[in-house]
């Protein structure tokens, strides 16, 4: 497709992960600004616009992907309209950015780059840790040789059950698989596969065990598993989202053969490197609008100047391997 010189916005979704993490950073950016909004609630929808100083609001997402105003998508609904508005859009000759995960299941994944393809209309992931300092610090360690060779990876997230989850008439869309694909394996996890992605390359061997344990709600609530990389990495991981307070972690570790690295994957704390010499922190700020870096490079790669290091091709990557690590819960539950 053209390049674009100004990047007009419409956002389909304004909910709270445009409040702080991302809506404001496509104001942010040079040659980039949000033209209108859509939220199914009108009322909302207006309140959205005006304290964001966004001009144009709807409640129907046909309207706002139809305005000629607008140029580029940004879809921030659940997961299980992503394929939906993503191929409107796309078919309607603008570029889209997505939110994570990229799609209710990995098949909905392929139809969507299947458009893109057809259409030349790029896609793009909300997988922005893939620009974030902390995380870049790790792979150019790692791509330095400063701890040799990677070895194994492993990922722990262990998380209470927060107090909305205890009820069904309270809880959130992101324990209903019928919207979110799966639980919050597929909220959380689906960061830390993509980051994985982005160090190692792509992952060629999965298995996985998923389990209700605590019978709060449908979705799985505990994930444990092990996968390789097409690099030869090894990993392996353990996701429960009902331990007790107290006893919660959040954790990637890299072994090499001449050190280690561990970081938080949803803390933003220190990288730390362990070697023979001694232990080394390194501390980093992120932007106050956690996905601007990621912001900024979609629009310069829709301007023709630089490639998006997240788009629908490597998220569709991560989308598989969730599903891998989940697949026979749900056959069995929907059996």
């Amino acid at each position: 497709m053209d390049k674009i010189q100004e990047v007009h916005w419409g956002i389909i979704g304004c909910g709270n992960v445009t409040e702080l993490k991302s809506g404001p950073a496509f104001n942010k950016v040079e040659h980039s600004r949000i033209v209108g909004v859509m939220r199914r609630n009108a009322t909302l929808a207006e309140d959205y616009a005006r304290r964001q100083g966004v001009p144009k609001w709807y409640s129907d997402a046909d309207q706002l992907i139809n305005d000629p105003e607008i140029n580029a998508i940004y879809i921030a609904t659940p997961p299980n309209t992503h394929a939906q508005y993503a191929i409107q859009a796309m078919r309607a000759g603008k570029p889209v950015y997505v939110e994570k995960p990229m799609a209710l299941n990995y098949q909905e994944c392929q139809e969507m780059i299947k458009v893109s393809e057809e259409t030349g209309i790029p896609l793009f992931v909300a997988y922005y840790r893939r620009t974030l300092p902390a995380f870049l610090k790790v792979k150019e360690l790692i791509d330095n040789g400063i701890i040799g060779k990677p070895m194994t990876v492993n990922v722990r997230l262990h998380k209470s059950v927060p107090e909305r989850d205890l009820k069904p008439e309270t809880q959130f869309w992101h324990v209903n698989p019928e919207i979110a694909g799966a639980g919050y394996f597929y909220d959380l996890g689906s960061h830390q596969f993509d980051y994985l992605d982005f160090l190692f390359g792509p992952v060629i061997q999965v298995q996985g065990i998923a389990a209700n344990q605590a019978g709060y709600y449908k979705a799985e609530d505990t994930v444990t598993g092990t996968f390789r990389f097409a690099n030869g990495v090894i990993g392996s991981g353990s996701w429960c989202f009902v331990v007790a307070k107290g006893n919660e972690e959040d954790i990637i570790e890299i072994n090499g053969t001449k050190g280690k690295l561990s970081l938080s994957s949803f803390q933003h704390g220190d990288v730390k490197l362990i070697t023979p010499e001694g232990t080394v922190s390194f501390s980093f700020q992120n932007p106050e609008n956690i996905q601007h870096n990621l912001i900024f490079q979609v629009v310069k790669t829709l301007q023709g100047e630089s490639e998006c290091v997240s788009t629908g091709k490597s998220a569709a990557r991560t989308s598989w391997v969730l599903e891998e690590m989940v697949k026979e819960y749900y056959k069995k539950s929907n059996g």
